[in-house]
């Protein structure tokens, strides 16, 4: 059972969200990717949110096996790109086809093409304001999604953070850890370039941005 849900803040389309990636993911390998359950303003939380009393609060869903709640909350928070998901594809062809999908509408931030790191890869926030980094995978492939921290204004602190975490939770451990070589830290705080961690079974990545991103975490994830 997934004890750590991610949950995700839009103004009040919620909704159509939901509906976009439940379709996006069921043509990618996710056949059980499905909509769940959803709870629906009160008159006292309409009033104190802003929203309409009756409409969507909150929706869960699933997509390749990783539960999300979206929440409808109004203009208070804005999705940013210093937590995305890593989508991991068996096939070229299956990472471009996710591709063309959730950069439709949206804004490439790291063009799909071949890296040192990998054979495919890149980084879109979609028409929804979520980030998503699509990578092939040439071993097997456990969890196929992945929540990613990048660390900006805080930069340096993503191992910290890990070891934080993981003394934190009972089931958790670090895992691999890449470094930034020499002339390729984005500054001087940086360090790790990626690395991931379990917690309660769950993977999760970390990395070190470096300070010259105008965004940092918030309470939009």
């Amino acid at each position: 059972m997934q004890k750590i849900t991610p949950f995700l803040w839009f103004d009040s389309n919620a909704e159509e969200a939901v509906k976009f990636y439940v379709s996006v993911f069921s043509a990618f390998g996710g056949k059980n990717s499905k909509t769940g359950s959803t709870t629906h303003y009160d008159e006292s939380s309409a009033g104190a949110s802003g929203q309409k009393k009756g409409s969507v609060m909150t929706a869960s869903f699933n997509i390749n096996g990783q539960e999300f709640t979206a929440i409808n909350g109004g203009p208070a928070f804005k999705l940013n790109p210093s937590v995305s998901f890593f989508v991991y594809g068996k096939t070229a062809k299956e990472v471009e086809e996710l591709w063309n999908k959730l950069s439709a509408g949206g804004k490439v931030l790291m063009a799909l093409d071949k890296y040192p790191f990998s054979e495919k890869y890149g980084w879109v926030k979609d028409k929804f304001g979520v980030s998503w980094q699509i990578i092939i995978s040439t071993g097997e492939i456990e969890q196929k999604i992945i929540p990613s921290l990048m660390f900006t204004k805080n930069s340096g602190k993503a191992e910290e953070s890990i070891n934080f975490y993981t003394s934190v939770f009972k089931d958790a451990k670090p895992g691999n850890f890449f470094r930034y070589e020499a002339g390729q830290k984005p500054d001087e705080d940086s360090s790790v370039a990626y690395a991931d961690f379990t917690l309660e079974g769950q993977k999760f990545a970390a990395m070190d941005g470096g300070h010259m991103h105008d965004f940092s975490f918030n309470e939009a994830i």
